[in-house]
């Protein structure tokens, strides 16, 4: 269950064992490709580029995709077990972490993950967003944290190189943004960002990177992580490039702030007036501990990107403070850490929302090790023939989309592009989306 890079993936694997299989991938929404449509940011082509490497997984004849079934309503866990051996769940995380400061619940507010949604035209992502603040706040200094300022801070002009719809086109023309602040609790060595989404912020004509030197400050937890990693190491080093260069004159501009805690977003009649940090310190150890130092940044728009959280599927066990199906190496375990046979986890249902995309490749070499581990004593299904299936989601008239249906819809987003000049144009409406998809 779930067509993204976790899914097929794990698809994959299987295919490519010894064991003679067919494999049937349901998605919720009519196209797949899951985090990679609809999580990475429209201007990052060389992550999109992974497509390729799926696309060919897609194509096998021992692999089929079937679109537009949401889990749970359209058909349940009882209901799949009558027709497949096994059944591994690949969902995801799509909402956003919590944060819990007075004031995040104000008009103006908002999780990532949302304006991700939005901006990557998620068929259920709302298709107008409120672009009214010059100055926002942005929690988090994570790559999405990046993505979601970087996206907030360009022009809406720099961005029709992508595949943005229209309607995105056109809310982030009229923002009158002019600067955004990103915070970070911790300082520059703790930093989650990889150097490269770090140094793309430095590539729009339109958008200046400000670094203060007052932020740049290690201590001997912050040292060693610097000698540990290379990755990390890149990432100061850039940051310290920039806190010493003179500023320049793009019109826009984008702060990195480091050290600041949110401690409240501040409001008027219940819309956000600004954000209130705490200025912390580190404590030699890498990590921090507030000041009673206080900071209120005039925003009208504050972002929190602290993670992201998975859902609690029906009829599956959850830990709601993780935000995982309970599992052991894959196999899903009940409230008394039983085994639920043949049902099994990969991707950040199984692990949580950390790490690449090219992670979940050990998660799934994982789970489907532990399926064909567990071969021998899966119950076989109800039905055997792959028509079953097919027929079971005729019966319950769902429009369900194919591999082919996904042909016919790439090929329409691309003459849509054609049209306009570009590459390609999202198609935003699932029931659009279906319509070209089924032909």
């Amino acid at each position: 269950m779930g067509a993204g890079p976790a899914g097929i993936y794990a698809a994959d694997i299987l295919d490519k064992s010894d064991a003679d299989v067919s494999i049937d991938l349901f998605e919720r929404m009519p196209a797949p490709f899951g985090l990679i449509r609809y999580g990475v940011a429209p201007d990052h082509p060389r992550i999109k580029g992974i497509v390729t490497a799926l696309e060919k997984v897609l194509s096998k004849p021992n692999i089929r995709l079937l679109g537009n079934i949401d889990y749970g309503t359209d058909i349940k866990l009882d209901e799949l077990r009558e027709f497949y051996d096994a059944v591994i769940f690949s969902t995801g995380a799509s909402a956003d972490r919590a944060l819990d400061i007075p004031g995040i619940d104000l008009d103006g507010s908002h999780g990532a993950a949302d304006f991700v949604s939005w901006y990557d035209g998620h068929p259920d992502a709302p298709r107008t967003w409120p672009l009214n603040a010059s100055s926002v706040a942005v929690l988090g200094v994570g790559n999405v944290a990046l993505d979601v300022a970087r996206i907030l801070a360009k022009t809406a002009d720099e961005l029709l190189t992508t595949d943005i719809p229209d309607n995105v086109y056109q809310g982030l023309r009229a923002s009158p943004v002019t600067d955004v602040h990103v915070f970070g609790r911790r300082g520059p060595a703790q930093a989650k960002f990889t150097p490269l989404e770090l140094r793309e912020l430095d590539h729009s004509p339109n958008v200046e990177v400000i670094v203060h030197p007052e932020d740049i400050e290690f201590d001997e937890g912050s040292i060693a992580a610097l000698r540990a990693s290379k990755q990390i190491d890149m990432v100061v080093k850039t940051l310290q490039e920039w806190a010493i260069r003179e500023p320049g004159s793009r019109p826009r501009r984008l702060h990195l702030h480091f050290f600041h805690s949110p401690a409240e977003v501040l409001g008027a009649d219940g819309r956000v007036t600004g954000l209130r940090t705490e200025r912390t310190e580190l404590t030699g150890d890498g990590n921090v501990r507030g000041t009673g130092e206080f900071h209120d940044w005039d925003v009208q728009a504050v972002y929190r990107a602290v993670g992201y959280l998975s859902s609690h599927l029906p009829e599956l066990p959850f830990d709601h403070a993780a935000g995982v199906v309970p599992n052991e190496a894959g196999r899903v375990l009940d409230l008394d850490d039983n085994q639920l046979p043949g049902v099994y986890v990969t991707g950040w249902i199984k692990r949580g929302p950390v790490g690449l995309i090219g992670h979940t490749k050990g998660d799934a070499a994982e789970t489907i090790a532990s399926l064909l581990a567990d071969a021998e004593t899966l119950r076989a299904p109800k039905y055997d023939s792959p028509d079953a299936i097919l027929d079971f989601l005729g019966t319950r008239g769902i429009p369900f989309t194919t591999w082919e249906g996904w042909g016919r819809l790439d090929a329409h987003e691309k003459a849509l592009g054609t049209a306009a000049g570009r590459e390609r144009i999202k198609v935003v409406e699932r029931e659009e989306m279906t319509r070209v998809s089924r032909g």
